[in-house]
């Protein structure tokens, strides 16, 4: 290793030359491998970056050789995660019998209305929270973070970001990913210890940074979130489903609605679920309604709700962190992050009229 770059909390850049002598940015996670220091032996994953793949294109420390990490302490937890792997990680789950929180959650069965918004993209985080505080600026939000990109929270630090900022109250790491505030074996008891543990006024569901896809239609990593939206539904929250859309993507299959939101909301999310869209607009809004509201469509099982935008660019413009999807800013994309802000905006609403029904709002087809 030759030298240090940027840290953020569990996470350390660091520039490292192969054996060959060419030199790789790689990205250490010190919890797991220990603490690095220039001059240091480092062993690196260079699976993904070699085929350009991976959010931020790190070559991953596996271990410090020469310097490698105490045992850690006995207990408590049993939760293993990134299981059966060299670096899995034994945490204290929220909900296991050895959590101060375990009476609370046991039997735990009611999110009592509370707003969910199930996200694709990680991106999305801070654009769904943005459109949430454009009108609840204090509004009390945690990040239940699925499995389907990263596996470890510290890897984000657009969770960083806005948990510095005092924009998240708490990151919950659910399934195989690690790394939160809290730890919670499925995404059921993330949910509920988001309302019981954490207070939250609104839970944001995504995955890491980071998703998986194949180019096919049911190959992707982002099907998980229609399983959340059912998650939110069968206890007894109120569902939101945050569209992926692009007016920038050179791929067919994600411009306007992406191919990966028509599966998951129109056909994995059997549960009813709001789908809030841009109101007005020009043609490409026009077009993404349409689109959205044949989600809706099969015996109406979704709710279509057009959503003002109004001060949205301006609250997405007062991010903490930074705003970027596959590569793309507002500038770029700004139909991505509307499309996500207004998710959040009608969340907060939600808040503030709990039991309305919202209008419905589908296009003829």
């Amino acid at each position: 290793m030759t030298a240090l770059g940027r840290a953020w909390a569990g996470s350390q850049e660091l520039t490292a030359r192969l054996e060959d002598g060419a030199e790789v940015r790689a990205l250490a996670h010190p919890d797991l491998v220990g603490v690095p220091s220039p001059g240091q032996r480092v062993l690196l994953n260079t699976a993904a970056q070699a085929r350009a793949l991976g959010t931020g294109g790190y070559a991953l420390v596996v271990a410090l050789p020469d310097a490698l990490p105490a045992d850690p302490p006995p207990g408590p937890g049993h939760l293993v995660k990134a299981r059966y792997t060299p670096l899995q990680a034994m945490v204290l789950g929220v909900d296991e019998q050895e959590s101060p929180h375990h009476e609370l959650l046991r039997d735990a069965d009611d999110l009592a209305g509370l707003p969910v918004v199930v996200a694709d993209l990680h991106s999305a985080l801070p654009a769904v929270v943005a459109g949430l505080r454009a009108d609840r600026p204090g509004v009390r939000v945690a990040y239940v973070m699925t499995d389907g990109g990263a596996l470890p929270a510290a890897f984000s630090r657009t969770v960083a970001g806005l948990r510095a900022a005092g924009w998240l109250s708490a990151c919950i790491t659910t399934g195989q990913a690690y790394g939160g505030d809290l730890e919670a074996a499925t995404v059921h008891t993330g949910l509920l210890a988001a309302r019981l543990v954490v207070g939250a006024d609104v839970a944001v569901v995504a995955q890491g940074p980071g998703n998986l896809g194949t180019g096919s239609r049911w190959g992707f990593s982002g099907v998980a979130a229609g399983e959340a939206l059912n998650a939110a539904a069968v206890l007894g929250g109120r569902p939101v489903a945050a569209l992926r859309v692009s007016e920038a993507d050179p791929r067919p299959r994600h411009r306007g609605l992406s191919h990966h939101s028509a599966t998951a909301v129109g056909r994995v999310a059997l549960a009813p679920c709001d789908v809030p869209v841009p109101a007005g607009g020009g043609p490409f809004d026009a077009g993404v309604r349409e689109q959205a509201a044949r989600l809706c469509a099969p015996a109406g099982r979704h709710r279509l709700v057009a959503v003002p935008t109004h001060g949205l660019d301006a609250a997405l413009a007062a991010s903490p962190v930074g705003l970027s999807t596959m590569g793309r800013g507002p500038a770029e994309d700004r139909a991505s992050f509307l499309a996500a802000a207004v998710a959040g905006r009608h969340a907060a609403h939600l808040l503030s009229a709990p039991d309305e029904v919202p209008p419905d709002d589908r296009t003829p087809r």
